[in-house]
């Protein structure tokens, strides 16, 4: 296991992987914590600004190339941007069941599901974890 791969990328790659690792990590906590608590909503906004990098960050990131410069996973990256501020609307307007499940949609979407593929043969993830 090397990070070299990632640190040789372009500077979005490293930006938009070592935000979702963050991310990722921070969402576990906040399965874990206390909801509705000053720690949870902060680590909240935390989660939510890194959430905003790691899809933002994604469209200067152009490996795989099925439509112009975008593929698929950019819809991803719109979607989460679109869910992010609706979660937040969800937890301002005390629809804690609507913030939860987008929470945990976006979370499971953007970062394990789209963060599995990333470990596909050839891609930079993989040679980081699996080596060269």
């Amino acid at each position: 296991m090397s990070v070299a791969p990632l640190l040789e990328a372009a500077p979005a790659i490293p930006l938009h992987a070592f935000a979702a690792m963050a991310a990722f990590v921070l969402g576990l906590v906040q399965f874990a914590a206390p909801k509705g608590t000053l720690p949870h909503r902060t680590i909240g906004w935390i989660w939510l600004g890194l959430m905003a990098v790691v899809a933002a960050s994604s469209f200067w990131i152009h490996q795989i190339r099925l439509v112009g410069p975008f593929s698929p996973i950019h819809l991803l990256s719109i979607f989460t941007l679109v869910m992010l501020p609706l979660a937040v609307w969800r937890a301002h307007t005390h629809r804690v069941a609507d913030h939860r499940r987008i929470m945990i949609m976006t979370f499971v979407g953007a970062l394990v599901i789209a963060g599995l593929f990333t470990l596909m043969p050839g891609r930079i993830m993989h040679a980081v974890v699996f080596g060269p």
